[in-house]
């Protein structure tokens, strides 16, 4: 769902990576839970798109009049449809794991299905448009307040402001150990990036809570 001027409405994502295949094989014994979490029309439905070996399932809704006046669309002139439930994907990450991925509706009034969504998650990729950095203190609140580990994710467009990590590591009153990572989320190959570094601070983090 991601265009030049939204990331809800992409191309499909592109890479020469290959095709996997559609059922988990009989060797996988356990999956985690990931969220893909962030404020409305950020890319999250592109980013579960762009990285899910499956065909994504999406809960897309024609937007309608109804909404008018509720879902600002200022630097969204081409979104038509918004996720009502969630997004799902997965990824198997070795033979025996894999990796299950949870888009959340973006809106406020969708609060009770983050909530839902967000339990067992062992971890959440917080998306943030930088055109709009303050539609995201909602979310990254929740994350904190669920003590959900978590890693920001700015979704990249041509319009992108850019800014020193430090600078906006304050803007969005961040803690230091929580990584800011970048990535075009139509892009394949940089949406894998991102995971690769997302589960690797999980993996980080995990190590040090037992070394505690």
């Amino acid at each position: 769902m991601a265009s030049a001027n939204s990331a809800e409405a992409a191309p499909e994502a592109t890479s020469g990576l290959p095709a996997e295949p559609r059922y988990l094989p009989s060797s996988v014994q356990g999956a985690v839970k990931i969220l893909v979490t962030g404020p409305f029309g950020v890319g999250k439905t592109t980013l579960v798109g762009s990285l899910s070996e499956i065909t994504p399932l999406r809960t897309e809704e024609t937007m309608t009049a109804a909404s008018s006046g509720i879902d600002d669309l200022t630097g969204r002139g081409d979104k038509t449809t918004t996720t009502v439930a969630l997004d799902f994907g997965r990824i198997t990450l070795n033979p025996r794991l894999a990796l299950y991925l949870f888009g959340t509706p973006g809106q406020q009034r969708f609060r009770p299905l983050w909530d839902d969504l967000s339990r067992g998650a062992l971890g959440a990729i917080a998306m943030v448009d930088l055109r709009r950095p303050d539609e995201s203190f909602d979310v990254l609140g929740r994350l904190e307040e669920q003590r959900i580990p978590f890693a920001v994710a700015v979704n990249t467009f041509p319009d992108t402001p850019s800014y020193p990590e430090d600078e906006l590591r304050s803007a969005l009153d961040l803690l230091p150990e929580v990584p800011i990572l970048h990535c075009d989320a139509r892009d394949r190959r940089q949406s894998y990036d991102l995971l690769i570094d997302f589960v690797d601070h999980l993996h980080r983090s995990s190590l040090l809570e037992l070394q505690g």
